[in-house]
């Protein structure tokens, strides 16, 4: 076991060394240097590889039922496009300065989120995989209060460190998703004010499921994680809104759901959120994250309510 142990982590720092000058010399190109190797790889993506094209078009298509098999077509094609964007966007925020970060991810209204920062209140702050989420880590530069966002830990600890690095780089703090609870818990009972970034559209494990809601014409399972923290610890909830302006120029818009959560029944703030993401989807919906299987569980209710009631049991 000792000598896998070894190999596991030479082959993981190999990896390391033989792919971070790649990283190191992309980061450092001009963002219009960088669109230019972003067409080139849309084209091998899109009509070579075809990767996950089937799951966006079904997506498209469950999402968009009254849209013509053209505009599927072409609302695809644009995502795409702007999901390779994103992928040499996040690639440059290994070395974006904070100047170009501001010029390019411009918040309207950061007052809504600094007058309860002030208040001394503690906010949850939900949003989607709309338009551009990863650069959201310049949010401290921005609003005046602490944040902080789970993370999914990489496997290769070399690679994990490079883009802990990246995120926390302009003060956000990253938690790994294993030790966000316990890192809320500890912030409130500690009297520490704080914000916490939760992206909650994606679907959640049957398993983990507590709520079933509509959502893009279908019943599928959704995660109620930022309402049960935000009555647990009276935080106020705030939508935040990404849209794309042009190609490599975001503007976020806070959205206040709440200041009072606990005044709410069981569901209705996700309900709340969810309305808000379907309508800022429609908005623009090639670009939105099409490639994640959003569906993948929507003829599982039935399944579920099996489920629960044998727990019950």
């Amino acid at each position: 076991m000792r000598y896998l142990h070894f190999n596991f982590s030479k082959m993981n720092f190999l990896t390391f060394i033989i792919t971070y000058p790649f990283i190191w010399f992309l980061s450092r190109l001009p963002m219009r240097i960088l669109y230019i190797f972003s067409d080139f790889f849309f084209l091998i993506l899109y009509y070579i590889i075809g990767y996950r094209k089937k799951v966006a078009t079904k997506n498209l298509k469950t999402a968009f039922p009254n849209k013509k098999e053209t505009e599927i077509n072409r609302i695809s094609k644009k995502f795409f496009k702007h999901f390779v964007d994103i992928l040499f966007e996040s690639v440059k925020s290994f070395a974006i300065s904070k100047n170009e970060l501001q010029k390019r991810y411009k918040y309207v209204n950061p007052e809504l989120i600094n007058e309860y920062a002030r208040q001394g209140r503690s906010i949850a702050l939900v949003g989607s995989h709309q338009a551009n989420w990863e650069w959201a880590v310049g949010m401290p530069l921005s609003v005046d209060i602490n944040c902080f966002g789970a993370y999914k830990k990489i496997k290769n600890p070399y690679f994990d460190k490079l883009i802990k690095g990246s995120r926390t780089k302009f003060g956000f703090e990253a938690v790994p998703t294993s030790l966000f609870n316990r890192s809320l818990y500890e912030k409130h009972s500690n009297k520490i004010q704080y914000l916490y970034l939760l992206l909650s559209d994606q679907s959640p494990q049957i398993r983990k499921t507590r709520y079933w809601a509509t959502f893009l014409n279908e019943k599928v399972p959704v995660h109620t994680g930022a309402e049960v923290l935000a009555k647990k610890y009276n935080s106020v909830v705030v939508n935040m809104k990404t849209t794309k302006i042009k190609r490599g120029y975001f503007e976020i818009e806070f959205e206040l759901i709440t200041d009072s959560p606990n005044d709410f029944d069981n569901f209705e703030i996700t309900d709340k959120y969810l309305a808000i993401t379907e309508k800022n989807i429609k908005a623009q919906p090639e670009y939105y994250l099409w490639t994640h299987n959003r569906f993948k569980h929507k003829n599982k209710y039935e399944q579920w309510l099996e489920i629960k009631k044998a727990s019950q049991k």
